[in-house]
């Protein structure tokens, strides 16, 4: 039995079937939706007829039920356009919000330096720089008083985009609730639209009314979740992709990442006895309309065993996308060698990219401190430049998300392409990770914030992170050598069972420090602005110097506690390499 066994036994014209039926029959897969529950009772049934045991799993979940929007230009001409209400917006009164239009282009905090939101009514462009979600709250901040976020795509696109503007990730708690849910009315218009507006706004004012319609509240939501088990150990890998959806089809986002998972399962589960890890399959819902709510449940109603058992999550969203040419994965860096040496060998050449993994999607296993991976295939830059950054083409979150829209010559390599991950993982006697690379990131990171985080001790946090990279090349050498060792025949499962041990328990220690700004036991709101840098607590060091008083001494109490959290984490992680190797002889 090898890799290539397991990929030629893949069938894309299943996925397609599957695909073609979620989409005729099940269209508009909303959480809290009966079709939302349609949905995951054939996820459990597709799994059940592949031989892997499936149930469908429910819980409250804080859903939102968006209608249609209004906006309307009062000033300098009357215009009507065509909106739709964002999830979690705010509901208006009947007579809607009145206000001057302000153009902020991104919606990033950068836009609003030098400029004054307050009581205006925002014009943002959808990207994920930061995402909706993140737009909403910091034109809040800033003192707006509605948003309008235009539609992504080529100049000439006239689809009206659906999506959410909820910042708590997952059911919110008392804390959430108070501090991170929407505060704004927010719509969605089409490119056409926005750049109609935009135009206006270089002439002069603009003066709007909006309106927005939803229903927001608490509905049973359901998941569905399967399992292959080992034969031997207890260990597994995670595969997961939300089946929830917005009106329409939907075929992209997300009946493809559905069908491509069922199909997985199929074929592992024919394999099962080859196994060294099992897999674990959770299809989650109240991706859209939640904010994870799916699959930041199951990490907490399930965290015992994840935290002991599982060893990385494979998230698998979108793929297939018609017109897509290079491929692109994202992974936390202990991942980046390992799967970078899978495409080598079957991508065939293919262009390809890596970026370090943020928390987007269902990436809620980062405070778990599960290392996770996903790749798709991507669009060239000169693509992206032309069509405002579409990273998930122009159709997405509308309507026109339709059968046409995927390739199943490239839905071939992503399958491909993921059961090759996950054959590795699964069978690898140990585990596929390397640390240096992870300690190379500390190190830079902390290197660059040392200078204005001298007050805070930084200096102290580089050298455990140099110090926790000489152990990994320690460590990442032992692991080799015995990884040469089960390569010639070792059947003593002594060696493998503490590396992996040790492997896992780094992940948990470095994951949410690289990832996270809260840590392990709470969720970052989605698109938080410093999730885009490494070390996300550490974000604001570089405002230190340019502060004073009271300001300054609030943020250096803060970063103090953060830095501990740093350098405690870095010296267990030496440490535990250290037990490791002494371990090993």
């Amino acid at each position: 039995m090898s890799q290539q066994s397991i990929i030629q036994a893949l069938s894309v014209d299943r996925v397609r079937a599957d695909v073609e039926r979620i989409t005729t029959q099940i269209p508009s897969r909303l959480a809290g939706s009966e079709n939302g529950r349609r949905m995951a009772e054939y996820s459990r049934d597709a799994l059940l007829a592949a031989g892997v045991p499936a149930e469908v799993q429910e819980t409250p979940g804080l859903v939102s039920f968006p209608g249609k929007g209004e906006l309307q230009v009062l000033a300098p001409q009357e215009i009507a356009i065509e909106a739709n209400t964002l999830g979690h917006s705010v509901p208006t009164l009947p007579e809607g919000i009145t206000g001057e239009l302000m153009d902020v282009a991104s919606g990033a905090f950068e836009e609003y330096e030098g400029r004054d939101a307050t009581g205006k009514i925002t014009l943002s462009e959808l990207s994920y720089h930061p995402a909706r979600h993140e737009k909403q709250r910091i034109a809040a901040l800033k003192g707006s008083i509605g948003c309008v976020m235009m539609n992504w795509g080529h100049p000439e696109n006239t689809a009206v985009p659906f999506g959410s503007v909820k910042p708590a990730w997952g059911n919110p708690t008392p804390e959430a609730m108070r501090d991170e849910m929407p505060t704004l009315p927010c719509i969605g218009i089409a490119r056409t639209a926005g750049l109609a507006l935009r135009e206006m706004l270089k002439a002069g004012p603009v003066r709007v009314r909006m309106r927005a319609h939803v229903e927001n509240g608490w509905r049973p939501v359901q998941i569905t979740v399967g399992e292959i088990r080992a034969p031997k150990g207890e260990d597994f890998v995670v595969v997961g992709g939300h089946q929830d959806s917005w009106p329409g089809p939907q075929a992209t986002d997300n009946a493809a990442g559905n069908a491509v998972i069922m199909e997985l399962a199929r074929v592992f589960a024919q394999h099962r006895d080859k196994l060294r890890r099992g897999l674990v399959f959770g299809f989650w819902t109240a991706h859209e309309t939640g904010t994870m709510v799916g699959s930041s449940w199951f990490v907490d109603r399930n965290w015992d065993r994840l935290r002991q058992h599982a060893v990385a999550y494979l998230q698998i969203d979108q793929p297939g996308c018609i017109g897509t040419s290079r491929w692109g994965t994202s992974s936390n860096v202990e991942l980046r060698r390992f799967h970078q040496a899978v495409e080598a060998q079957v991508l065939n050449g293919m262009p390809n990219s890596w970026r370090r993994a943020v928390k987007t999607g269902d990436s809620s296993f980062f405070g778990l401190g599960v290392p996770m991976l996903a790749g798709n295939m991507g669009y060239t830059e000169a693509e992206l430049k032309a069509t405002a950054l579409a990273t998930l083409g122009w159709w997405h979150h509308s309507l026109e998300n339709t059968l046409d829209k995927l390739d199943w010559s490239l839905m071939a390599v992503h399958l491909r392409v993921y059961a090759a991950w996950l054959w590795e993982l699964c069978t690898a006697p140990v585990l596929p990770f390397e640390f240096v690379s992870v300690a190379d990131q500390f190190v830079e990171r902390l290197g660059a914030l040392e200078g204005a985080g001298a007050p805070v001790g930084l200096g102290g946090a580089l050298e455990r992170a140099r110090e926790f990279r000489a152990a990994a090349q320690r460590l990442d050498a032992a692991a080799e050598h015995w990884r040469a060792r089960y390569a010639g025949g070792l059947e003593d499962e002594g060696p493998a069972e503490a590396l992996n041990a040790c492997l896992k328990r780094l992940s948990r220690l470095l994951v949410p420090l690289a990832s996270t700004a809260k840590g392990t036991y709470g969720h970052d709101p989605y698109g938080y602005t410093p999730q885009g840098s490494m070390i996300p607590a550490l974000y604001d060091v570089p405002r230190l110097p340019k502060l004073e008083g009271e300001a300054r001494w609030l943020l250096e109490t803060k970063l103090v506690r953060e830095r501990n959290r740093v350098a405690d984490a870095l010296d267990d992680a030496r440490g535990l390499i250290d037990v490791t190797l002494r371990q090993l002889g």
